[in-house]
């Protein structure tokens, strides 16, 4: 197959190179229009803030662009030096570029292994192409197929089992303490980044209120706006904790906030029943000793970490089952690409030596006519069809060979040979 993956990805590529070749919007389009434009090939570019590849394609043998071509034009888009572009750019063809996509669109090349956001970012990055008129046969095949080895690699292994952000960790241990959440009350100490994270994903339990605090009262105040919640200022911090069934703390305090005299103080004002306590922040907001067990439940940085590590590496155990999902796939995918590339060439050679077989047995027969039982007519009629379906194997095999092994992307291929050998015409071909 006359394709060619070029790209930077976070395993490759710093951060700071690969912000710079982040294309989304009208970007996007205008690089697939600038794409055509320069190469007249298919195109499909995928975006996200872990990777940056491009894919092309071309139904005939001609070159696909170069390294230095490529970074030229990406260069101009993004407004950097063509140069030294090219040093970043990696690249690779042919059954190569149909595994990596492959593997790309499983999440087995994520940063977060198993991670389920890749696939639909691959889906977006097709129907942009697909709609800008950037792909064709060659990639809207390709990466339909691609949805398909998605979805096993998803359901037939347990690459995506388990949470693996902190925030879902977090979720998944308040899930094991409470089995309802409509008369609990959510008390958010903190409103940066990793609060709205968490917060985000504890409102998906559809609990009572939300309570949020912070020591600025207007980031409190947005935060709580966001989630439908209450902000309370930060001196009416006691009063929170006492009415709270689950606490979220992700505050930057250099020192704890919440010591055990303090949280024993808490204790008294508090009604009867078990509070979840998520000290998610770095140093720790809670004295560790708050955690019993049985009215307190305390869990960590660490806590949440070691479930998420744990995880990742049950993920990981599934790695081989995926990869040999991903294996069959692209076999699979190449097999059918070289029945669809090359279906109305082997159609037409099949059809001459039929033509030429059924000339020939027809004036042997003639000829012994009267001489001959029609078994023995049977038998002749089936050793000249076994000899023209021996002859043609070889020629239809050595055709497959060479696509799955990525030799069709030479100027001179065995197609061609096969055209001029048997004359047949380019067009039907």
């Amino acid at each position: 197959m006359n394709l060619l993956m070029m790209g930077v990805n976070f395993r490759t590529t710093p951060v700071q190179v690969r912000e710079k070749l982040a294309l989304g919007g009208e970007t996007l389009t205008q690089a697939l229009e600038a794409i055509q434009r320069a190469f007249n090939c298919e195109s499909v570019i995928l975006s996200t803030c872990n990777r940056v590849e491009m894919y092309f394609a071309r139904l005939d043998g001609t070159p696909l662009p170069a390294v230095g071509e490529m970074a030229e034009l990406l260069g101009r888009l993004v407004e950097l030096e063509g140069g030294s572009l090219a040093d970043s750019l990696q690249s690779v063809e042919g059954e190569n570029a149909v595994r990596h996509l492959f593997r790309v669109v499983s999440s087995l090349d994520s940063l977060v292994l198993g991670e389920g956001q890749i696939a639909g970012q691959v889906k977006q990055a097709y129907e942009v192409a697909r709609q800008a008129g950037a792909s064709g046969p060659a990639l809207n095949g390709l990466f339909q197929w691609a949805r398909q080895v998605a979805r096993r690699v998803r359901t037939e292994t347990g690459l995506a089992q388990g949470h693996v952000s902190v925030s879902s960790v977090a979720v998944d241990y308040v899930r094991e303490v409470f089995d309802h959440f409509g008369d609990k009350t959510i008390a958010v100490l903190g409103a940066g980044k990793m609060a709205e994270l968490t917060l985000r994903q504890l409102t998906e339990l559809k609990p009572k209120r939300v309570i949020v605090t912070n020591r600025s009262f207007e980031r409190a105040e947005s935060l709580a706006r966001a989630h439908g919640g209450q902000a309370v200022p930060w001196t009416d911090l006691d009063s929170v904790l006492a009415r709270a069934d689950i606490v979220l703390s992700t505050t930057g305090s250099p020192e704890p906030i919440v010591t055990l005299d303090r949280w024993r103080q808490i204790s008294r004002q508090r009604k009867k029943g078990r509070c979840v306590v998520l000290d998610i922040a770095v140093p720790r907001d809670f004295d560790p000793r708050i955690h019993d067990g049985d009215a307190v439940c305390l869990f960590n940085i660490d806590d949440l970490n070691s479930v998420r590590n744990a995880t990742l590496e049950e993920r990981r155990s599934h790695i081989p089952a995926a990869d040999q999902i991903v294996e069959q796939e692209a076999a699979r995918f190449l097999r059918d690409w070289t029945r669809r590339k090359h279906g109305n060439a082997i159609a037409k050679l099949t059809r001459e030596f039929e033509s030429k077989r059924e000339t020939i047995v027809s004036k042997l027969l003639q000829k012994l006519n009267g001489r001959l039982s029609p078994e023995d007519k049977r038998y002749i009629e089936g050793a000249f069809r076994l000899l023209q379906n021996q002859y043609l194997h070889g020629p239809i095999a050595a055709l497959a060979e060479e696509s799955a092994n990525g030799a069709v992307q030479e100027n001179h291929t065995l197609l061609d040979a096969l055209r001029k050998l048997f004359r047949l015409p380019e067009a039907d071909a």
